[in-house]
């Protein structure tokens, strides 16, 4: 009895003087986006710090390369890819596969207009408490941070035919700034 009182009063020390996390399950808008340094299926590496006061950025996050709904909504960002051009801002899809499945799934797909992103070690995606604690993946959510590094907006009920017209019209929605013309 005496070793389970000083395991959950150690816990409760460790939370306490810890600095407790916020869990990314717990990220809510106005909340400071989490930082990542992510690559890109283009090659490029991503940071969100880089866009800080730049532009805004959309983070949509999908479960795993080269499967039904997660190709249909990749397909729908780059369909739609002139439609969020209009904005002012930075978006990318992004999975917990490697970087090189990302790009031969970029590849499949045609996708040039944004990059698909990698988090293989599930850093980021833990962050932004994307992952299913069941299968490992990520869940479907997208982020929507404002140019000051805040969200402003999560969606986690992303209907993939529908995704890149879905961001658009979320961004308008939002009041982004369109890029001038």
């Amino acid at each position: 009895m005496k070793k389970v009182i000083s395991s959950i009063v150690a816990v409760g020390l460790s939370f306490v003087f810890g600095g407790a996390k916020v869990h990314a399950a717990d990220l809510k808008v106005g909340d400071q986006a989490p930082d990542f340094t992510l690559k890109g299926s283009d090659g490029k590496t991503y940071n969100l710090k880089d866009f800080a006061g730049k532009q805004a950025v959309v983070l949509a996050w999908f479960p795993k390369a080269f499967t039904g709904g997660c190709t249909k909504e990749c397909k729908s960002f780059q369909a739609e890819s002139a439609a969020i051009k209009k904005f002012d801002v930075a978006y990318f899809t992004a999975s917990v596969d490697t970087p090189e499945d990302n790009a031969k799934f970029a590849e499949s797909l045609h996708v040039k207009d944004y990059a698909i992103l990698a988090d293989p070690d599930r850093e980021a995606a833990k962050a932004y408490g994307v992952v299913n604690k069941e299968r490992g993946f990520a869940n479907r959510w997208t982020f929507y941070i404002g140019k000051d590094g805040k969200i402003v907006a999560i969606d986690k009920k992303i209907n993939t035919d529908k995704a890149g017209d879905d961001v658009a019209a979320k961004l308008k929605a939002l009041g982004i700034s369109e890029k001038n013309s």
